[in-house]
């Protein structure tokens, strides 16, 4: 049960926030050029994450989903270490994907 609450709430997290970048929100678009990724790349990384929310909660394509998002973190974490900040938020978000993953294969080995 605790594993399809994680579940869900990540879903939602990366539904909400693909959405955002979907969406031309000015703050995802400007956050994005402060890093120096072209216009185009806000909308792939929005596109990812949306995809890989919706993919969570579709037991066949999870693994695929949890894939997807565990690169975008990892993605994450290396644009905010390359920019000297603190890479807190998707550490903590990847351990709790990993964490579902493994929770996953535990389960599916049962």
């Amino acid at each position: 049960m605790a594993t399809r609450i994680l579940t869900w709430l990540l879903a939602a997290l990366f539904v909400f926030a693909g959405g955002m970048k979907l969406s031309g929100n000015p703050q995802a678009v400007q956050g994005f050029a402060d890093f120096g990724f072209p216009p185009w790349f806000v909308y792939a990384v929005g596109l990812a994450e949306a995809a890989g929310g919706i993919a969570l909660l579709v037991p066949r394509l999870a693994p695929i989903g949890l894939a997807l998002l565990l690169a975008v973190m990892v993605g994450a974490f290396g644009t905010l270490v390359h920019a000297g900040q603190r890479p807190l938020p998707p550490l903590v978000v990847g351990a709790l994907l990993l964490v579902v993953a493994w929770r996953r294969r535990a389960a599916a080995r049962s």
